[in-house]
């Protein structure tokens, strides 16, 4: 479900931001605004960005090999860092330039209509794709904050999706500001500003984007509420504790779980290694995404 709604959230904000990236270069071509010269980059970006995370959601379904027995799952995780990197240098970085360069050699705007008529088209187009991707991200969001599901969520391509919508419409508006304050002013100088602010939103979402990222493509364990179940289910039949446990998302469905645990002394060989199959059964029925699970009996020694 996480894979079907990310593709479709993304594929939507492809579209979407294909469009809008050539409507705001004519724009640009047209006005001269800075404002809009940032918002077209950063549209290239935002189009450039669901490219990648296509290609991620694709090589990461490659069959595991020798060199990467557990399979290629994380490559999600690559990609979407790849797309906060770029968010932040083609993005962030341009508009902040832009906007600086504007305010110390302001220059008169051209055919503003025009560039407004191409934000408020933007705008509707942009808002189209942040509706898809809040959509799509409430079937996982359950009763989680926005913010919590952002910070939570093992499958990035929709808090990516989310975010970069987010910060393309507060983009957009602050390009629509500029232009409108340019024109009811006769001062150039609203222009830069709406550029330089922009520029400042798409780091903060960049720099966000990159330690969620970051902390998933180093390897993220089980959620309190999973590492919960999986003890409890662990924790049953001829099982008498779990003494010691790691968990690891391999990749946004796939957790692995290894696990020592004591199980009742009176059990034969035959009847451990049922223990134990029932154990895993327990886990994969309760939490599917436990697809790889190693558990290993021992004996529990009190701490001295």
């Amino acid at each position: 479900m996480a894979a079907e709604g990310g593709t479709k959230a993304i594929l939507a904000a492809l579209l979407a931001n294909a469009g809008i990236a050539v409507s705001k270069f004519v724009g640009f071509l047209i006005t001269g605004s800075s404002s809009m010269l940032a918002e077209s980059v950063h549209s290239v970006a935002d189009t450039s960005n669901q490219g990648l995370l296509l290609l991620g959601q694709k090589t990461s379904k490659r069959r595991a090999t020798k060199a990467h027995p557990f399979g290629y799952g994380r490559e999600r995780y690559f990609y979407s860092f790849i797309v906060a990197l770029m968010l932040f240098t083609l993005g962030s970085v341009f508009a902040v330039y832009e906007g600086i360069h504007k305010l110390r050699h302001p220059e008169e705007l051209s055919s503003p209509l025009v560039a407004v008529a191409i934000l408020v088209v933007a705008i509707l187009l942009e808002g189209y794709s942040f509706r898809t991707a809040v959509t799509e991200s409430k079937q996982l969001k359950g009763n989680k904050s926005w913010w919590a599901f952002i910070r939570q969520s093992k499958s990035p391509e929709l808090p990516v999706v989310l975010l970069e919508d987010a910060g393309a419409l507060f983009g957009l508006v602050f390009a629509l500001l500029g232009v409108g304050l340019s024109v009811a002013t006769g001062d150039p100088m609203w222009d830069g500003v709406g550029t330089l602010l922009i520029g400042l939103l798409l780091g903060a979402i960049a720099i966000t984007l990159i330690v969620e990222m970051k902390s998933l493509l180093i390897g993220e364990g089980a959620t309190d509420q999973e590492l919960e179940a999986i003890v409890g289910e662990l924790e049953a039949e001829d099982v008498k504790r779990v003494i010691h446990i790691r968990t690891q998302y391999l990749g946004p469905e796939e957790l692995l779980v290894a696990a020592k645990l004591e199980l009742r002394a009176s059990l034969d060989m035959a009847a451990i290694a049922t223990a134990i199959d029932a154990a895993e059964a327990r886990v994969r029925a309760r939490v599917p995404a436990a697809r790889l699970i190693y558990l290993e009996p021992d004996l529990y020694r009190t701490p001295v």
